[in-house]
């Protein structure tokens, strides 16, 4: 029976610290390179030229880079081979040296010429998925990427092991709002959750989607509203997870970002339960970003600095030194400043920056009802009350402003 004919008998191949020798420096080569690198292989690449993302690999000392034409005997003491060269005699020799030293060789430009087949790979933490499609590649990745996305949204099950010791918690940082831009590892925790505690600012829509039985509290903290109590929200986290609860927080933004997710994390250390982190997508460069506005602009600025406006310059308990911030020439990000707005406009006129810098103010970013409004540093206060702007906003100051599109 000739190579690569019949049916495929699926395995997992463990190369950790094997060698593996890839013939070719192309696209392909690269993306074979990269998943035997995540399998902690030793990878030598032979190749007169290979692409920047490639060397990049081999600068940093993730592979081996043979500057040549593959030559006989360049096999030796390998475990596994690719040849990925655009020269089927090339390949040709590559393969038929590992058939001699029986060594599988999965060959890029002839599939019934090889001895192994790669199948569509898809992670999820430790779990792997290998898809063969019986001959058609896009068959194997459209079935390995609906796996991929049944783990993701919870819809394909995976409810993996309690730690022994009981619960745990994860906090998750959920994006500026849409559920599309939450990611994978924090779709993944929600999926297998057993309580999450979610602020208003979480993406919303995803709590419709949980299973009934899994319990959500309500842990918003609606601005000079209505609001539960961080040392509540602490103590949640803990009576859950004691009770051998998978606990997801699941909060808007970042954790870390003027989130409290580090006091959670404290809370949850002292109790000895198991934390995880999920860093999210900051409300402080992706609001800006719908919106058209980038923080930073080639020669424009080198610096964006990102503030919270929850109290006015001058408040006895602020922490932030706006004299400094006016003297500034890069990008200012507010958050949490809308009805502070006016007090933090004359501080940073007063200490330095233009009356006329633009400003743009971005409110309900990520969702349908996103809105942007445009003016300048000394037009905030009147713009803010004569177009009713209300929380969630994000407010932007600089040049980068006048870059903006229609966002």
């Amino acid at each position: 029976m000739p190579p690569g004919s019949g049916t495929v008998y699926p395995v997992g191949l463990r190369l950790r610290d094997r060698l593996v020798v890839v013939v070719g420096g192309g696209r392909v080569a690269h993306r074979r390179v990269a998943g035997l690198l995540e399998a902690r292989a030793r990878v030598r690449v032979v190749s007169p030229e290979v692409t920047p993302a490639l060397e990049s690999l081999a600068t940093a000392g993730g592979a081996t880079w043979h500057r040549r034409t593959y030559r006989p005997g360049d096999l030796d003491g390998a475990w596994y081979a690719v040849a990925a060269t655009d020269d089927p005699a090339v390949n040709a020799a590559v393969a038929e040296e590992a058939e001699q030293a029986h060594i599988f060789c999965a060959r890029a430009d002839d599939r019934a010429a090889s001895s192994v087949w790669t199948p569509a790979v898809g992670r999820q933490g430790d779990l792997v998925i290998g898809v063969h499609g019986g001959g058609d590649p896009q068959r194997a990745i459209g079935v390995r990427d609906a796996i991929v996305a049944g783990l993701t949204d919870g819809s394909v099950g995976d409810r993996v092991a309690r730690p022994a010791a009981g619960g745990s918690v994860v906090l998750v940082g959920g994006g500026p709002g849409d559920p599309g831009l939450i990611t994978v590892r924090g779709r993944q925790a929600l999926a297998h959750a057993d309580v999450v505690v979610a602020d208003h600012l979480g993406p919303q829509s995803l709590l419709a989607s949980l299973p009934p039985e899994v319990e959500v509290v309500d842990a918003s903290k609606l601005p000079r509203g209505r609001s539960m109590a961080q040392e509540r929200i602490n103590a949640l986290l803990v009576e859950h997870a004691r009770a051998g609860k998978r606990v997801v927080r699941l909060k808007g933004g970042d954790p870390f970002v003027f989130g409290r997710g580090f006091e959670e994390l404290q809370a949850c250390t002292a109790a000895g339960i198991p934390v995880e982190v999920v860093p999210g997508i900051t409300s402080a460069v992706a609001v800006p970003a719908l919106a058209g506005i980038p923080v930073t602009h080639r020669g424009l600025t080198h610096e964006f600095v990102v503030v919270s406006g929850h109290l006015p310059p001058g408040h006895p308990q602020s922490l932030v030194d706006w004299a400094a911030l006016g003297r500034l020439r890069g990008t200012l990000v507010v958050l949490m400043g809308v009805d502070t707005a006016p007090a933090i406009a004359a501080a940073l006129v007063e200490h330095g920056r233009a009356p006329g810098t633009p400003v743009a103010v971005v409110s309900d970013g990520s969702t349908a009802t996103q809105r942007t409004v445009r003016t300048t540093l000394a037009e905030l206060p009147r713009t803010i009350a004569a177009e009713h702007v209300r929380p969630p906003a994000v407010w932007v100051v600089g040049e980068v402003v006048g870059l903006a599109g229609d966002g």
